[in-house]
């Protein structure tokens, strides 16, 4: 006995739906994936810094991608101090009022916008972008320290103030420039207030004052 074979119809696949999904947040995923770089940031961090930018795109997603654009198409580092701006020469180096003699040698400028937060510093600034290392051959060169030594002499500078983080590498970079520079200038660093292992940028306002306050002579 025969019976008819009737084909059904297979139901939509699932793999399609999953595949459509996947294209219609691919570029959400991918800014996710890039927020998730940035420095304090993990994937859950990102993702849901990215969800509340595109509730709120109107007022937060929108300026901030034109602000991005603007930014990466003009900062660019002080071609003086190593500070970042949307000059060649920022505005600190350009202010005749900073140009008091004293000059402070930071390591990253995350430090130097650290010192100017705390507001007790008045002079110039000079960041080395890094700090020597044996192991990840780093040297004199590629650092800023012969633009240092140069400076020192260009601008009639009276005192170098190395505010190099306390780490090890830190401190033996502060060790090398103030051999360099020694009896041409005097030299001071940061003193009580900053722990052992401590990075500048860390520190709260006030421990910053009192370790510029407190600075001690090499």
């Amino acid at each position: 006995m025969g019976g008819r074979v009737f084909a059904c119809k297979r139901p939509f696949p699932l793999t399609h739906n999953r595949a459509h999904y996947m294209n219609s947040t691919r570029d959400i995923d991918a800014l996710i994936e890039l927020m998730a770089k940035l420095p304090g940031l993990g994937p859950r961090s990102a993702r849901r810094a990215v969800l509340h930018l595109i509730r709120k795109r109107a007022l937060l997603l929108t300026p901030l991608a034109d602000m991005m654009q603007t930014v990466a198409a003009t900062a660019r580092e002080c071609l003086n101090c190593g500070n970042v701006g949307t000059a060649d020469i920022c505005d600190i180096c350009e202010s005749d009022k900073r140009a008091n003699g004293e000059l402070c040698v930071v390591e990253d400028v995350a430090d130097l916008w650290a010192m100017e937060r705390s507001g007790v510093f008045k002079g110039r600034y000079h960041v080395l972008g890094g700090t020597l290392s044996a192991l990840d051959a780093i040297g004199p060169q590629e650092l800023r320290i012969p633009r240092l030594i140069d400076r020192v002499d260009s601008e009639g500078i009276t005192e170098v103030i190395l505010a190099l983080n306390a780490t090890i590498d830190g401190q033996t970079t502060a060790h090398y420039i103030a051999d360099q520079l020694e009896h041409r200038v005097r030299l001071t660093s940061l003193a009580q207030g900053v722990p052992i292992g401590g990075e500048l940028d860390y520190l709260d306002d006030g421990t910053i004052t009192a370790a510029m306050r407190a600075r001690k002579s090499l």
